[in-house]
């Protein structure tokens, strides 16, 4: 009856003798308390005689700096994804404005419209019915296909066929307008290019 509590859970096989050991262990890396302030003289140096030595920190376990290195390197992957995201933002950017200066300097002087067509040509672009306004020849030549509309600057240009084709090699997009002249006069929908709605 003498064994220690300690002894008797050992001989059971409750506690195993790598966790008191791990136990005791973390006793001694508990830090001591630093005595309470003393009057006693102070060395050359500043500091008192009785002065205890601070407690060295616990040493990182292997897991630990494992996982400060995944961290660190998946901060480092994500910086780095960052960085190029942004390049590559910044590489669209510089080629738009580029592709519209090009266009700005093709368009230039080349539009047709006047200020004072009457007729209204009607045409999708976008997804909506947008129009622009044509004289009477102007619009026989905009259904053969010989002339285009290019949209530029939130206005709807009407230009020549061989500038609105030079145009939508650089970007189709702004190409509103480009009738096929072997369509027959009649559109994509069944409609009547001359058709006036």
């Amino acid at each position: 009856m003498a064994d220690s509590l300690r002894d008797q859970l050992l001989k059971s096989g409750i506690v195993k003798q790598v966790q008191q050991d791990r136990v005791q262990q973390d006793r001694m890396r508990e830090p001591k308390r630093p005595p309470p302030p003393s009057s006693k003289p102070a060395r050359k140096g500043g500091k008192p005689y009785a002065q205890s030595r601070p407690a060295r920190p616990s040493a990182q376990s292997r897991e630990e700096i494992d996982l400060a290195k995944a961290y660190a390197i998946r901060a480092q992957t994500e910086a780095n994804e960052r960085k190029r995201v942004e390049q590559e933002a910044a590489e669209q950017a510089r080629l738009r404005r580029e592709r519209k200066l090009q266009i700005q300097q093709l368009l230039d002087g080349k539009a047709l419209n006047k200020a004072d067509a009457d007729q209204a040509r009607n045409f999708e672009y976008g997804g909506k019915i947008r129009r622009v306004h044509v004289d009477a020849a102007q619009l026989a030549a905009l259904n053969a296909g010989e002339l285009g509309v290019v949209q530029q600057g939130g206005r709807y240009l009407l230009i020549s066929r061989e500038i609105a084709e030079r145009v939508q090699a650089i970007d189709a997009h702004l190409v509103a307008l480009l009738v096929d002249p072997n369509a027959g006069g009649v559109g994509d929908d069944g409609v009547p290019d001359d058709l006036m709605w």
